[in-house]
């Protein structure tokens, strides 16, 4: 069991930019398929990007290309770069990990996620 600890969030405004981080304890992490997610008051958990093994990255269509996704293996840390903000990315944002097969994807289920980081842009 992979235990992911999300840190970076915080207020910023319109237009500017912030990188989360997740961190990884145990497990391969290199082998993982990875993923950042947000979740807004009201709504449903959005899946916005995942990368896999190979670093092969997917992007839900409304955000990529304001955001990246990125990893660094020896750190085992997972990043997810935002920029060009707007209001309406306000939404806790977590990391989630998987170890399982399958296509790596952020529309996938994921079996480990972290607590969350909020993002409050105004």
């Amino acid at each position: 069991h992979v235990q992911l600890v999300e840190s970076g969030g915080g207020s910023v405004q319109a237009g500017g930019s912030l990188r989360l981080s997740c961190a990884a304890s145990a497990g391969m992490f290199s082998s993982y398929c990875m993923g950042w997610f947000r979740q807004a008051p009201g709504k449903e958990r959005e899946g916005l990007a995942s990368i896999d093994s190979y670093g092969s990255t997917r992007y839900h269509y409304s955000t990529e290309d304001r955001f990246t996704i990125s990893k660094d293996n020896a750190k085992r840390t997972l990043y997810l770069q935002m920029n060009s903000l707007k209001p309406e990315d306000t939404a806790m944002y977590y990391c989630g990990a998987d170890s399982r097969g399958g296509v790596c994807s952020p529309r996938r289920t994921f079996a480990n996620w972290g607590q969350g980081t909020q993002v409050t842009v105004s």
